[in-house]
């Protein structure tokens, strides 16, 4: 029976005939000429060859040992207890993707329920949903929802936001129609409040973050909640999880609505990917009911027994297309479960240390760094610093990479009125001899561009 399956070429006539197409070319009518071009591809080979071949492709990078890397801009290399792989790739929660039939996921929803009430407790909000694509699409949905709630058609977010943010932002909020403001940074690299002041009349939310994309600790958070309040807006507070162990919670600061992202917490880099977004709001029916995504509740079965059930699902699957809030997907569920089981593992001691010992790792970073650049912003740095060379930056990074150490994230390309910038990030992770090793290469660098 195989035979005539697989593969199904001697199906092509009868199958293109089913379809009302003549030739394989009529599938591709529509693609303009000139754009599909032969393949040209190799000779097929063993599985003991690919084998071979992949792992002298995978050889060819480098550990964090090998080249240290100061790489900021949302992408950090932090430090992954290895019992948080290990559960995660039981087959109960790596195989169980999204649990649409609760009645036989109690596991999965069980640890999406802790992963909600750990985040919930983190950010200082009651509903939190599990979860998002990532940080980007989260701040997305975010500007979407108080569009929503508010009845307005405004959107106000620092000019210092991060590049691709902003791109995310644009293209999820273009076909709703929604206008996005941008508010200046001040002499210190914070949100200019009198800026905000001139602008977030008739506007739906306005967001902050913390750190915002500097790296800089925002100083006057609840005061630019309660403009947004005055104003009627939704107070919407993007946060990196790893420094709410030093910081007060978002929602005791006044935020309707905290975004994020989880995989800082349980996930590796891993080239990028996969990440989850947390998306968590007031217990208020008004920002509940737009959620997107979904929430895990807990309740009892019919013979009284604890179980967990959906309580929410506002995709456009699960309900009337045309009301639902979203129409994510895949919620990254094992991303969460990840950040749930490294959340539980560090506990609030550990959160807080974890804080303490970035930003003191931050600290020393700034003051080294300053005896070679210049450092344009004042404030509490976390993680990342802005850098300000008198060279070109891009030629010091080629050069950085040559030696087996990788710079910070070249800023000219986004924000040229900061000149030949870069922004820095160190961790946990980060060793001494590293920011050592920088700095001297720094030097050697910047004089010899010098000439």
């Amino acid at each position: 029976m195989g035979r005539h399956y697989i593969p199904n070429s001697a199906h092509k006539e009868e199958m293109l005939k089913e379809i009302g197409f003549k030739s394989i070319e009529d599938l591709f009518s529509d693609v303009p000429k000139g754009f599909v071009k032969e393949f040209n591809l190799p000779e097929g080979k063993s599985e003991y060859e690919i084998f071979l071949e992949m792992n002298e492709i995978l050889n060819k990078n480098k550990t964090i040992l090998e080249m240290p890397t100061f790489l900021g801009a949302g992408a950090y290399f932090h430090y992954v207890p290895a019992h948080v792989k290990y559960l995660i790739e039981r087959s109960e929660f790596i195989t169980s993707y999204t649990p649409y039939q609760a009645e036989i996921s109690q596991g999965m929803l069980q640890a999406l329920f802790e992963y909600q009430s750990l985040v919930g407790e983190l950010v200082g909000l009651e509903i939190v949903n599990a979860s998002m694509y990532d940080w980007g699409t989260a701040m997305a949905e975010a500007a979407l929802m108080s569009a929503r709630v508010t009845k307005k058609e405004k959107f106000i977010v620092p000019t210092h936001l991060h590049p691709e943010r902003k791109k995310v932002l644009h293209t999820y909020t273009a076909g709703p129609g929604l206008e996005i403001e941008y508010v200046k940074w001040n002499e210190r690299g914070q949100l200019d409040v009198e800026d905000l002041k001139e602008k977030v009349e008739s506007a739906a939310g306005v967001y902050i973050e913390i750190p915002n994309f500097f790296g800089l600790i925002e100083e006057q958070v609840k005061e630019i909640g309660e403009i947004a309040h005055d104003a009627g807006a939704l107070f919407v507070v993007g946060v990196d999880p790893t420094i709410l162990g030093v910081i007060k919670a978002p929602g005791d600061l006044g935020a309707d609505i905290v975004v994020g992202e989880t995989s800082f917490l349980g996930s590796a880099l891993n080239f990028g990917g996969p990440r989850a977004g947390i998306l968590a709001v007031k217990n208020e029916r008004k920002l509940i009911r737009q959620m997107p995504g979904r929430v895990i509740g807990m309740t009892k079965d019919a013979e009284g027994k604890r179980a967990f059930v959906m309580t929410l699902q506002t995709r456009e699957q699960h309900i009337r297309r045309a009301k639902a809030t979203s129409n994510i997907c895949s919620n990254e569920a094992l991303v969460a479960v990840a950040a749930a089981i490294h959340m539980a593992t560090l506990g609030p001691k550990g959160l807080q240390q974890l804080g303490e010992i970035i930003l003191k790792n931050t600290a020393y970073f700034k003051e080294r760094i300053s005896e070679v650049a210049e450092i344009p912003f004042d404030g509490i740095n976390f993680k990342d610093v802005l850098v300000r060379f008198e060279v070109p930056y891009d030629i010091i990074h080629e050069e950085l990479l040559k030696r087996n150490i990788h710079g910070g994230f070249y800023l000219r390309p986004h924000f040229q009125e900061l000149g030949e910038s870069a922004l820095f990030a160190v961790t946990e992770t980060t060793r001494k001899e590293w920011v050592e090793i920088l700095i001297e290469n720094l030097k050697e660098i910047i004089n010899m561009a010098r000439l």
